[in-house]
């Protein structure tokens, strides 16, 4: 599965899939207790496929970043904890991706994706560079 098709709702936790269109907005289901649920227009949902992480030169797509991270700990969750310090979560990240910028991405941020990056690994939805090499290649 693609992360167009993965949703981050404002105000509720975890990602969503996409299942289909309403007239009101759309309806969601939950990555970690499979629920449905119905999602209003009104609602601030992000794509993860649209989401980009903030470097010194450039912004580098959510995507590369997980796929970085995975490469790291070779397809098994992170090796730390999105609780665990600020520092400890800025070390980690820099690993990762040494150039991002300390004054766009804060901590709230790497803790999001370290999570993301949790929930997607356990749903087995980590693919990613798979599909983008066969899209490339069509």
């Amino acid at each position: 599965m693609a992360l167009d098709k993965i949703l981050s709702i404002s105000g509720k936790p975890g990602l969503y899939e996409l299942i289909t269109q309403t007239r009101g907005g759309f309806i969601a289901k939950s990555l970690s207790d499979n629920r449905k649920i119905s999602v209003s227009v009104q609602q601030n949902v992000s794509i993860l496929s649209e989401i980009a992480i903030y470097t010194l030169t450039e912004e580098v797509p959510l995507r590369e970043v997980l796929v970085k991270i995975k490469a790291k700990e070779n397809g098994a969750p992170t090796s730390i904890s999105h609780k665990d310090s600020k520092d400890k979560l800025e070390e980690y990240f820099f690993e990762v991706l040494p150039d991002y910028d300390e004054d766009r991405v804060y901590p709230s941020d790497i803790k999001k994706v370290l999570q993301w990056y949790n929930m997607l690994q356990k749903n087995d939805l980590l693919d990613l560079e798979d599909k983008k090499k066969s899209e490339e290649e069509e």
